[in-house]
């Protein structure tokens, strides 16, 4: 189950890294070029860059505690907060009827909820 438990955090961890990353380098503006970052017309330019830096900081949680036995109860915690991500996610697409986002930030809450329990059981 640790293994398993590893390459689901790992996958979230380099998703997350990725898409924090996306919106903290772009600016607001190209991002809403995106016919995928739609939602971003919602959110102030900060909201925007604070979204992304708490996905790079969740990422981050979900490998390097657990990895370095410094603090391991801040890694399920960061799998906790993603999955509140998703839930968050999930209520702005559904609003803007973005329904092509939803499956994704399903499978993405689902994750993130099983590293979440794997953890903190573990």
């Amino acid at each position: 189950m640790n293994v398993v438990l590893w390459v689901v955090a790992g996958l979230l961890a380099a998703l997350y890294l990725a898409a924090g990353g996306m919106k903290l380098a772009t600016p607001r503006e190209k991002l809403l070029e995106n016919p995928n970052m739609g939602w971003t017309a919602d959110f102030s330019n900060a909201g925007v860059k604070a979204i992304g830096a708490v996905e790079i900081l969740g990422a981050l949680g979900l490998i390097l505690p657990w990895a370095l036995g410094i603090a391991p109860v801040l890694t399920p915690l960061a799998a906790t907060g993603l999955a509140v991500i998703q839930i968050g996610a999930i209520i702005v697409h559904a609003r803007r009827k973005e329904t092509k986002a939803l499956p994704m930030n399903v499978v993405l809450l689902v994750l993130a909820a099983f590293v979440a329990v794997g953890r903190f059981a573990g």
